[in-house]
């Protein structure tokens, strides 16, 4: 099959985790066969074309604005343009696969105007992020995504909870969900033999301390508040020999600030963003990934931490239930409680016994639900659905 995939980022353009989720699926659709042409945004330094493990990637210019909607609209514009003269010259497309709302005003247009079949994915959706929708601006993004889905001959989740709440919220029939897990390469990840372990852990932390490091966009729905108000306990249990370390970019000024009047600053350490290589080398000297989000489609970072071996601690919101089995391969605590996550925290930093067999039950978990492969055999099978209904039917 040949497919033309739309997507606002992809490396070396990082905002999120379609990125990857973008970079890992495809190279594994292209040895099912496939034929993969992925349009993206231009990014630094990074070629206009490239072929990146198999993948035709294609980068457009944006013209820039100082507004964000006016910005997504000039991207859509360029996409849209670039798409259409792809379909023209090489032909005989089969589906298009759009990426969230950023990208559904070209994806949309692209799918009328060849009469393609449009597959959604939905990564988060907006009443999620804000538990509901409460301003215009939140409306608007609202409206893109139900148009998305509407449009879209079916639309993959990432989780069980996603499907449902996408059926809810976005006003779509269940039975047109597909529910497809996101996956991971667990081997990516190195082992501390293979770099300066010890002097590396030092610029984080004393010997003596743990690490306990949270990962994610500085945003109120990943729970970050909750870890905060854990830390004092947390900290007293220890005897102080404990590090936090927050990783991600975006404002810190009011954890700062918050970390301050609770009398912790000292403990709390904010990296901003942090380089994959520096990342894969940090999570083999971490002692424990908390991830207490009030909101979370799925958790990929949960599985990355399962690929680092490092023990997780999660809250029961979205599909982090999915992902981690509470005392098999991880703990689940509850959502927005500080003392439920300060106690999970706990009992992996004091248990070491417990603490090994969680990572050793995760690891074996990624092969057998959330290797990269099972999921694009997965997602192949969408397509040829998809493709099977659409020789069916008359445009």
């Amino acid at each position: 099959m040949k497919i033309l995939v739309l997507s606002w980022e992809f490396p070396p353009r990082i905002i999120g985790g379609i990125a990857r989720h973008v970079a890992e699926l495809y190279p594994e659709l292209v040895k099912l066969g496939n034929e993969v042409h992925l349009i993206t945004i231009k990014s630094g330094e990074a070629a206009s074309y490239e072929i990146v493990n198999g993948i035709k990637v294609y980068r457009v210019s944006v013209a820039p604005s100082q507004n964000f909607f006016h910005w997504v609209a000039n991207m859509n514009e360029a996409m849209g343009s670039y798409g259409g003269k792809l379909i023209t010259e090489e032909k005989d497309f089969d589906i298009i696969h759009a990426h969230d709302w950023l990208v559904a005003d070209a994806a949309i247009a692209l799918k009328h105007i060849f009469k393609l079949p449009l597959i959604a994915t939905v990564h988060a959706t907006e009443n999620g992020r804000h538990n509901g929708i409460h301003n215009h601006t939140q409306q608007y993004v609202h409206e893109k995504e139900k148009e998305l889905v509407y449009n879209a001959w079916r639309v993959i989740v990432c989780s069980n909870y996603m499907r449902g709440h996408v059926t809810r919220t976005l006003d779509i029939p269940l039975d047109k969900i597909d529910v497809i897990y996101n996956g991971i390469y667990a081997e990516k990840k190195p082992s501390r033999d293979e770099f300066d372990a010890v002097n590396f852990r030092r610029y984080f932390a004393t010997d003596e301390e743990k690490i306990v490091y949270y990962l994610g966009r500085m945003t109120p729905e990943k729970g970050l508040s909750v870890l905060v108000h854990a830390g004092p306990t947390v900290i007293k249990k220890m005897g102080g020999k404990i590090k936090f370390i927050i990783i991600g970019g975006g404002k810190t000024d009011y954890w700062k600030e918050e970390i301050r009047n609770l009398g912790i600053a000292e403990k709390f350490h904010f990296t901003g963003f942090m380089s994959d290589e520096n990342l894969d080398k940090f999570q083999a000297i971490a002692d424990c990934a908390v991830f207490p989000s009030l909101y979370e489609p799925f958790g990929i970072v949960a599985l990355e931490s399962f690929a680092a071996r490092v023990p997780v601690v999660v809250s029961d919101t979205g599909g982090l239930p999915e992902v981690v089995e509470n005392g098999r391969t991880g703990i689940v605590t509850k959502v927005g409680n500080p003392n439920s996550l300060a106690s999970g925290i706990i009992k992996v930093l004091t248990d070491q016994c417990f603490a090994q067999n969680l990572v050793k039950n995760a690891y074996q978990e990624l092969e057998e639900k959330f290797s990269w492969s099972r999921i694009a055999r997965e997602t192949d099978g969408v397509y040829r659905r998809v493709v099977a209904e659409r020789l069916q039917v008359v445009w």
